[in-house]
């Protein structure tokens, strides 16, 4: 049996080694839940090395980013949000696993056994592909998936972009596991599950040989909508219909307003409950998953949405990212520690830097006026303590450089409110 203190002793080796499965089952026995380790967390710096990585060579390679830019930020973004409620409860996955473990297992396989782990790993893999293939079927369940698929870029970056709203539907199909597998091996299956997803998101990596007979690999993954077919040359990446901005919100949630004015707008009972129910693509009078000549043709001459701001404004949201991260890597590191009014209003300055970055990528009327908010609201909060500084020396520097951006950008707000452009789409 593991310490308690089990959880924070990932090594380097470890931390990329769970990236690619291949940790041993020696390596990832424990007892509790509470010994887990929060193998994602602990990835996050090697999903920022690798995703620099992939740049570099994707750009000896090509001559050009594996991303753009604006792209990239809206997928770290989306990765950002989908973690946040982890701050206060454990996933739903986990929760649900243990309340039907505690309360209705037919039989106790043994934790610290090989057996048990190699056939969680099959469990979990099974439990993942009828998810996965339900995510693309079911409208509702598709209506937080479709987050992950809304980047127009397929890199790295692109791993990251998960929703908020996953794990609501996922945990079911993981449930009947829970009959007879400890939930402390099921606690690392479903992390290395996830985890297993960050690499084969690149289009550096292009055949893994013999491998794709066996393995979900980038080249399959690139083409993983629908039923399978070997890769060509032209892959699209994206939506059918492009949602065209990178508000991080609109991004999670935009299909579920979807289906809300869907839902009231087709009548009869049954057929409110098929738009929940059935394909993203159905309609009255059509198949369950829509109909195929409905699916737009691809030409090869799609251009991807791009931001409209200049390369100075997007290096200033670059900046504005990083420190935001910076407080998001810290307060994951302390949750402990930190108290609830503290979390809580971390969260709110999070979700407001995404917002405003979002704003200002989408060049919003509002974004001025966002902005302002974002600055005010980072140097209050610093002033008050709930949020210390990175580094200590430079923190009248960093008092200097927002109070300058508040100036700046109330500037611009002033203009706007008295103009009335604010109001304008």
């Amino acid at each position: 049996m593991r310490s308690p203190g089990a959880q924070d002793n990932v090594s380097v080796s470890q931390g990329m080694r769970t990236m690619f499965y291949m940790m041993k089952p020696s390596e990832t026995a424990f007892q509790t839940v509470e010994e887990v380790p929060d193998y994602v967390k602990k990835a996050t710096p090697f999903f920022i090395f690798l995703i620099l990585l992939e740049l570099v060579i994707s750009w000896i390679l090509k001559g050009k980013p594996s991303g753009r830019l604006d792209d990239t930020l809206t997928s770290m973004s989306a990765g950002v949000v989908s973690r946040l409620p982890s701050l206060f409860f454990r996933s739903l996955e986990v929760t649900s696993y243990i309340y039907i473990w505690e309360n209705y297992r037919l039989f106790e396989l043994p934790w610290d056994s090989p057996w048990t782990w190699y056939l969680t790993f099959l469990g979990v893999d099974f439990g993942y592909y009828w998810f996965h293939r339900m995510a693309h079927e079911i409208n509702i369940i598709w209506a937080a998936h479709q987050a992950h698929h809304s980047s127009e870029d397929y890199n790295l970056s692109t791993a990251l972009r998960q929703s908020v709203l996953q794990q609501y539907s996922s945990w079911v199909f993981y449930c009947p596991m829970a009959l007879f597998i400890p939930p402390s091996v099921f606690a690392v299956h479903i992390q290395f599950n996830l985890l297993y997803q960050f690499w084969i998101h690149t289009e550096v990596i292009r055949s893994l040989g013999p491998l794709e007979l066996v393995l979900n690999t980038p080249s399959h993954h690139r083409v993983h909508h629908g039923t399978f077919e070997a890769e060509n040359d032209q892959v699209i990446y994206g939506l059918t219909h492009p949602i065209g901005t990178f508000e991080p919100f609109k991004v999670q949630f935009h299909h579920l307003l979807y289906i809300w004015t869907t839902f009231w707008a087709t009548p009869g009972f049954c057929h409110k409950f098929s738009v929940l129910f059935k394909g993203p693509g159905w309609g009255p009078g059509k198949p369950r998953l829509g109909l195929s000549e409905e699916i737009p043709e691809v030409t090869g001459e799609e251009v991807p949405f791009s931001s409209g701001a200049s390369q100075l404004l997007k290096i200033y949201t670059v900046l504005q990212f990083v420190v935001m991260l910076a407080f998001y890597e810290e307060t994951f590191a302390n949750t402990a520690v930190l108290s609830q009014v503290t979390l809580l209003l971390r969260v709110f300055f999070i979700i407001l830097t995404l917002t405003s970055i979002g704003f200002l990528l989408d060049q919003k009327p509002m974004a001025a006026i966002v902005e302002t908010l974002w600055c005010l609201l980072f140097l209050t909060l610093y002033r008050f303590g709930h949020l210390k500084p990175l580094i200590p020396s430079l923190s009248f520097a960093f008092e200097i450089f927002f109070s300058v951006c508040i100036a700046f950008w109330g500037v611009r707000s002033i203009k706007q409110l008295t103009s009335g452009s604010w109001k304008n789409p």
